[in-house]
């Protein structure tokens, strides 16, 4: 299988370096255009394409990205494998501003954006217990040494927690805190993508007592900081990519609720490449 790799960049990481055959493309799905343009090229022989979450100059909020047309652009153009940057704060004293984390579980506490692909029509239910693909994520691990296992909490945003929410999540065992992993891995697991994250650390969200409150120009400065690093860890993806046995790309088998004859039409035609395979014939 030729795999293709997706990026999505959080703060601080706008583009790809050394990409060739590099192109800006502006695509139109059925839920809307994606947060920006996409960059296509070839990486070390790999096809890659990129996506700048938050769109270039950072216009959309982490509850108005189009979380859903971002996936679905990415899997219609043939990616395989979704690598997600994410900057977020730390919950625990082991990770320090700068660190990375490759994370592995999910804890969602968003509430206002759109979830899943499904709906009226077309009711889908896909497994989640384990919420990032492990051979992506390991990969991922080897290329920037970080950590491989660790909790995200989602949180809605767009303001930073409170003190008192500060102490709940690290009472959970949460690892990192941050506004825009979900719904993104939930999607691309209805997309049947592999998905992996690295979590930059950019501050110590406001429960360390020896720190300031997080603000904007902090989480902008180390974020900034660690988008040359997080460069260069894209970079070398292509060298470590690998096949191993995943679920992933079949996360839709047995999902889907609804009687083919129930199955609203228009609804299987908009979903498109996020189908293709789950109903083929």
């Amino acid at each position: 299988m030729e795999r293709m790799i997706g990026v999505i960049g959080g703060s601080g990481l706008y583009e790809i370096a050394g990409l060739e055959e590099a192109r800006w493309s502006a695509l139109e799905t059925p839920f809307g255009a994606p947060s920006d343009q996409i960059l296509t090229g070839v990486l070390e022989g790999m096809r890659m394409a990129f996506v700048p979450r938050h769109g270039r100059g950072h216009v959309y909020t982490p509850t108005s990205v189009p979380y859903r047309a971002n996936i679905w652009a990415l899997k219609s153009l043939g990616v395989t494998d979704v690598v997600a940057v994410s900057a977020v704060g730390s919950l625990k004293e082991d990770y320090a501003p700068g660190d990375f984390l490759v994370v592995d579980q999910y804890i969602d506490r968003t509430f206002a954006r759109e979830k899943t692909f499904f709906g009226p029509g077309l009711v889908g239910h896909v497994p989640f217990a384990q919420p990032v693909c492990p051979r992506l994520s390991a990969i991922c691990a080897e290329a920037t040494g970080a950590r491989l296992g660790g909790t995200y909490v989602a949180m809605e945003g767009p303001q930073f927690s409170t003190l008192a929410e500060s102490r709940l999540y690290r009472s959970w065992g949460a690892d990192v805190i941050g506004m825009t992993g979900m719904p993104e891995a939930k999607l691309a697991r209805e997309a049947e993508l592999c998905y992996a994250c690295i979590a930059m650390i950019t501050d110590y969200d406001c429960w360390h007592p020896d720190h300031d409150a997080v603000d904007v120009a902090q989480v902008v400065a180390t974020a900034q900081a660690n988008a040359a690093r997080a460069r260069a860890v894209i970079a070398a993806l292509p060298r470590l990519m690998r096949e191993a046995p995943c679920a992933c790309g079949h996360a839709l088998d047995g999902a889907i609720m609804t009687a083919p004859a129930k199955r609203d039409p228009e609804m299987i035609a908009r979903l498109g490449p996020v189908l293709a395979r789950s109903l083929k014939g």
